[in-house]
């Protein structure tokens, strides 16, 4: 439930902090004195829009900070799943400067907008006093209802089946229409395959056969290098391997009257071992390396085949396998889009699917509509609209949308005749509004979120039908944290805790001020909301009457 709200330099607020209570409470005071800006602030606070009006003058910035108790609250996990440190508690604080820009923290980390808006949805339910005015829309009304029954995931998973169902249409459609140049692009395509597949062509082979050419292409200088190495190193009479070893047994002999020779002989004989190596390692190669100007030719020939090719589709020689991948991928794609029979079976099947889901949703729909419509006709009872009956109609709609297979209509009879006639066009102004708080009190009851305000919907309501109104909310206070801004002296005497909100000027700037009433000073506020200006010692203790109660 909401704790405390801290507000700074909001509007005609300068500094204000209110702890709040569980149960019922009601904020009253005079008209104009600032009661709906409370509800205003946090609403700020829990997302709505934000610009630089809201900015009290003279001040910098609008501060708006509620803490909340998320005992039993969906908000602890919707914290858990962004990774924001929770303990039990909330902390939400948002702020706007003079040029606009705002910016939002839960429990100190920055978030945005949307994720306020996210949490907020898990943690109070605001009615204004307009909401009546909303009820009018076919959309609200689904919404309402769609809410009401827990629906949502179900239509969001109709949504997706409608945007399947319609892509499946559009993409049969633009083959239909699009065969021709869909044929003549599969046409080249496919002759653009059949020259690729033909080369058989691969990187592997491209860098064999530069490896193979300048092997062969320099195959003589490969043959006489290999020639004159072996003539210097071993064959000659000069040959290198006969001199070292000459010179290798004399430092050896030498060896024995200097010791200190012995090193020099042991490293000449080394040397002799992998000259060795070197000179039966170059007689091998000698004896492999072969003039083959045939496998030249051929060599010769497949790169210049490989070259055409490139030259044929502009890329390099290396791009050619790529290329090939990307002729078979779109030709895949063509032959699914040239498919005629494949698209309309997936129409069909997208068809089925929506249809699967959507009728499920209109069958919670209608189930969910009979008793939204029974449990609001009996609220209209108490709200003096007695042998009026509240109605929720599932209107169809030739063909469904992405909402399923009907629109939703309020509908109300017995307040301008039996039949049953659309909200919009039956209703005075104080019915709608007394049907729209009879709506909400019933939608409310279902609710999941801990805190629930009411912003003087009771306007246009009185007498015992105020009384009624108290007693309703008293009762949804008993399972949720209330808070109703009322004008109703019966409405506010019901109430568990009172709140006045007052205006005053100070040094040139009016100012809200809210103050806790308790005792004498709750009896004067309940007397004033009765008797207005001129307050007598009947309307006290009319006043007292209707506290005890």
């Amino acid at each position: 439930m909401l704790c405390r709200l801290t507000i700074r330099d909001f509007v005609l607020v300068d500094r204000l902090e209110l702890e709040f209570q569980a149960g019922f409470g009601t904020l009253t005071g005079e008209t104009g004195a600032g009661k709906s800006i409370l509800v205003d602030a946090l609403a700020f606070a829990l997302g709505e829009r934000a610009d630089a009006g809201l900015v009290r003058s003279g001040g910098e910035r609008a501060e708006v900070t509620a803490e909340f108790d998320l005992d039993g609250s969906t908000a602890a996990g919707w914290l858990r799943k962004h990774d924001l440190d929770s303990d039990g508690s909330l902390l939400l604080r948002r702020l706007v400067d003079t040029n606009g820009r705002s910016r939002a923290y839960l429990n100190g980390s920055p978030v945005t907008v949307q994720q306020l808006r996210e949490v907020a949805e898990r943690l109070v339910d605001i009615h204004g006093q307009h909401a009546h005015q909303s009820l009018l829309r076919s959309d609200a009304q689904r919404a309402l209802l769609d809410s009401h029954a827990r629906l949502e995931p179900l239509l969001a998973e109709v949504a997706t089946a409608w945007r399947d169902w319609r892509e499946a249409r559009d993409s049969l459609d633009v083959a239909s229409q699009g065969i021709e140049a869909l044929a003549a692009e599969r046409e080249q395509l496919a002759w653009q395959l059949g020259e690729l597949e033909t080369l058989g062509f691969s990187l592997a082979e491209w860098q064999a056969l530069n490896d193979d050419h300048r092997r062969l292409a320099h195959a003589a200088s490969l043959v006489e290098g290999a020639q004159l190495s072996l003539q210097v190193l071993a064959e000659g009479d000069t040959a290198c391997e006969a001199r070292v070893a000459t010179v290798a047994n004399r430092l050896e002999g030498l060896a024995e009257y200097d010791p200190a020779l012995s090193e020099v002989a042991c490293l000449l004989q080394s040397a002799q071992t992998e000259l060795a190596e070197a000179i039966s390692a170059l007689r091998r190669y000698a004896s492999h390396v072969e003039l083959d100007p045939q496998r030249l030719n051929e060599l010769e020939r497949r790169i210049e085949a490989v070259l055409d090719c490139a030259r044929k589709f502009r890329c390099k020689p290396d791009e050619l396998p790529a290329l090939l991948a990307r002729c078979q991928e779109r030709l895949t794609v063509l032959g699914e889009a040239a498919d005629l029979d494949g698209l309309a079976k997936r129409l069909a099947a997208a068809g089925e699917r929506y249809g699967q889901l959507a009728q499920r949703l209109s069958a919670e729909r209608t189930a969910a509509a009979s008793t939204l419509g029974r449990e609001v006709s009996q609220v209209m009872q108490q709200l003096a609209l007695g042998g009026g009956s509240f109605e929720v109609a599932l209107v169809p709609v030739a063909g469904g949308n992405a909402s399923g297979l009907e629109q939703i209509e309020f509908r109300v009879a017995g307040l301008a005749g039996d039949q049953s006639r659309s909200l919009a066009k039956v209703a005075s102004g104080g019915e709608l509004s007394r049907i729209s708080l009879a709506i909400q009190v019933v939608t409310s009851q279902a609710a999941r979120v801990p805190t629930l305000i009411f912003d003087e919907v009771d306007v246009g309501i009185g007498g015992g039908v105020a009384e009624v109104v108290g007693r309703l909310l008293r009762e949804l206070g008993v399972e949720r944290q209330v808070l109703c801004v009322t004008h109703l002296p019966q409405v506010a005497a019901r109430a568990n805790w009172q709140w006045l909100v007052s205006k005053t000027a100070e040094a040139g700037q009016v100012r809200s001020r809210v103050a806790t009433l308790d005792g004498e000073r709750r009896v004067e506020e309940i007397a004033r909301m009765l008797g207005g200006i001129e307050i007598t010692a009947i309307t006290r203790q009319h006043a007292r009457e209707m506290l005890q109660l």
